[in-house]
């Protein structure tokens, strides 16, 4: 524990509260849902990489949004499995929580850039289809994602900074299974009550920035929908959003509860569990919505498990 007067040079995770035996079950669940997001998503960029059918915009940001969901779930779950092995609280340092910290909100940020960016693409996919390779062209898409990864970086490089500004005088253990910010504003013995106000205004920008197009975008997509006379070319149109739909309600909806609040410090029992659906959760689901749902992605599955089969055979 620290002194009054004094700073953290490192902290202690306090993790999930319970015995040895719920630690051993819990590690077991999410070691499981871990190693399936990793196959999951990987799958997907694979096949979207090698498989013709699957080079259009749509699958091109599908890539790297199973790409973000690997990445934030990596940098989460593996320290979060190692703290349910250990006995008693997970020491980490300064640095590594600085390091865990800008990348989770970065790679989040970018994630739900993207995802607005994924609606605007599909509103040109329905509502305007006769323009829709001179508007999404492989030009317009590459700069789409460089600056969706490039701006979710540069964007949390303030909030970070100013969270490990503050002094940490109150305690180093964070009540949470990595580093939250949430958390660690509580620890500082400053006030933290202009920088929550800033964080939450931040918050907004990115959540609502990119939730505006979509719910827009959504809004066109419907309307044109409902004006197609023939109930199959209704049910197609509508299969071209559903996934991307199913994943903007999941993220935006945990995000929401986690982040756009005034208050920052949330009950710590409250954020533990938001934030399992965002970093666990979430990456879990996603290579299901965007497979189940898509008959393009199920067909180069199948077709790509035939010609494994096929070389194992020989």
């Amino acid at each position: 524990m620290l002194g009054n007067h004094s700073s953290a040079t490192e902290f202690y995770l306090l993790g999930f509260p319970g015995s040895r035996e719920l630690h051993h079950i819990l590690f077991a669940i999410f070691f499981f849902f871990y190693s399936v997001t990793l196959m999951g998503n990987t799958v997907i960029i694979v096949i979207v990489c090698v498989d013709r059918r699957l080079q259009s915009p749509m699958y091109f940001f599908l890539g790297h949004l199973s790409a973000l969901e690997i990445l934030v779930t990596t940098i989460v779950v593996p320290v979060m499995l190692w703290g349910l092995l250990l006995p008693g609280m997970q020491t980490i340092s300064l640095a590594a929580c600085v390091t865990q910290l800008f990348l989770y909100l970065s790679l989040g940020t970018t994630e739900f850039t993207l995802l607005g960016a994924m609606a605007v693409d599909r509103y040109v996919a329905v509502c305007n289809p006769l323009r829709y390779d001179i508007i999404m062209n492989s030009r317009t898409c590459i700069w789409v994602v460089i600056m969706s990864w490039v701006f979710g970086f540069l964007f949390q490089i303030w909030p970070v900074y100013a969270t490990f500004q503050l002094t940490f005088c109150k305690s180093n253990v964070v009540n949470n299974f990595f580093c939250d910010r949430g958390q660690l504003l509580k620890l500082s013995c400053n006030s933290t009550l202009f920088i929550e106000f800033i964080l939450f205004l931040m918050a907004v920008f990115v959540l609502f920035g990119s939730l505006i197009p979509t719910i827009i975008s959504y809004s066109y997509i419907i309307s044109t929908i409902l004006k197609i006379p023939s109930a199959s070319g209704r049910k197609k149109a509508f299969s071209t959003c559903a996934s991307h739909f199913t994943c903007v309600v999941i993220g935006y909806g945990s995000c929401l509860f986690l982040y756009v609040k005034p208050k920052q410090t949330q009950a710590a029992d409250y954020n533990r569990v938001v934030s399992l659906m965002v970093s666990v959760v979430t990456p879990f689901l996603n290579p299901f919505i965007f497979t189940l749902r898509n008959d393009k992605v199920i067909e180069a599955l199948r077709d790509g498990a035939k010609h494994w089969c096929q070389l194992f055979r020989n």
